[in-house]
């Protein structure tokens, strides 16, 4: 069955990664620093050539495929499979965030930022995140199931963090962290309008959904501040992070990163917005679908709310999360 095969692709790529690349680089920092407790200053400066150095890296960050960092991103879209629910976790909480928490902590703690601005290894990386947040928006703009399209966004929204963590900047890595959370509440958001939509009218293709905002408007309108966050749009928490992002790339130097920022966020919007004027402006698709559909039941609906309001709490009340982050990577 198409479970089954997902399955086997999800764990041959975060297993595969984990033991060929991941687990010999641990055991290699253990053997030059006898340590494996994250530190500030990192565990490998004096300890290793810079060549080698070079070649750590890039273990860990393909190594963490939860990441899903090109080319090793296929397990996320072809995990779509599972129900919206596990789908939302998946995207905002409980798998691929591990994957770019755990890229932040390795650059920080293992290797140090001194050490990795001494080399150009961090330069390269950002820019294999660069290439995967604009691959993983166009591929997104193409695909006319929700579900995918959402999968392909999220492949996208993490290589921001990769790429803010390679930075080495201060606003760079406080957005980093910063993108971690706001992702999270604006992509539960979306999956849980997806699912909301699936439920009351059976469709799943964004082709079919002309006109369903108009009988679904409360769901829409989440939907539409989960993409405004997303996207980056005040006044949701998305703005937030991109903002220390953004600022990032000048603090680095990195004109033709601030540029791929700028224009990924175009595609953002090129492929969220859309979906919403479709729902809103265009007439009804009663293709498959029950043609006296309504607003999702309140169970499917609540959720959805909540966490679209969160969105927006986290753009006026975004106190707490900078200075955490601030604190975080403070020099």
């Amino acid at each position: 069955s198409e479970a089954k095969i997902s399955g086997r692709k999800y764990l041959t790529y975060i297993l595969g990664t984990s033991i060929g690349l991941v687990l010999p680089a641990m055991l290699y920092v253990y053997h030059v620093s006898g340590d494996l407790t994250f530190s500030s200053l990192g565990l490998l400066a004096g300890k290793a050539p810079p060549h080698v150095i070079s070649i750590l890296v890039v273990m860990f960050v393909f190594g963490f495929a939860k990441a899903a960092v090109m080319p090793f991103h296929a397990w996320l879209p072809a995990a779509m499979v599972a129900p919206t629910p596990v789908s939302a976790l998946l995207h905002a909480v409980a798998v691929v965030k591990v994957g770019v928490f755990s890229i932040l902590r390795v650059i920080t703690g293992i290797f140090g930022v001194e050490l990795l601005c001494s080399g150009q290894i961090a330069v390269f990386i950002s820019y294999v995140a660069a290439f995967t947040i604009l691959m993983g928006s166009l591929v997104a703009l193409s695909q006319d199931e929700l579900k995918r399209r959402l999968a392909f966004s999220t492949i996208s929204q993490l290589s921001y963090i990769v790429l803010g963590a390679t930075l080495l900047s201060p606003k760079g890595l406080s957005g980093s962290l910063l993108h971690i959370a706001m992702h999270a509440f604006g992509k539960i958001t979306l999956f849980f309008c997806a699912g909301a939509i699936y439920v009351a009218t059976g469709k799943k293709y964004i082709s079919q959904m002309g006109g369903i905002g108009r009988r679904m408007p409360i769901t829409m309108l989440a939907f539409l501040i989960g993409a405004m966050s997303v996207i980056g749009l005040p006044p949701c928490g998305g703005f937030i992070s991109k903002w220390f992002l953004l600022f990032g790339t000048l603090e680095a130097h990195q004109s033709i990163l601030l540029i791929v920022f700028l224009f990924s966020s175009f595609l953002n919007a090129a492929y969220f917005l859309p979906i919403v004027y479709r729902a809103f402006f265009y007439p009804e698709n009663h293709q498959g679908a029950d043609t006296k559909f309504q607003e999702a039941p309140m169970w499917c609906v609540v959720p959805l709310v909540i966490t679209a309001i969160l969105c927006i709490v986290l753009f006026f009340h975004q106190g707490p999360f900078v200075t955490l982050a601030q604190l975080t990577f403070k020099p």
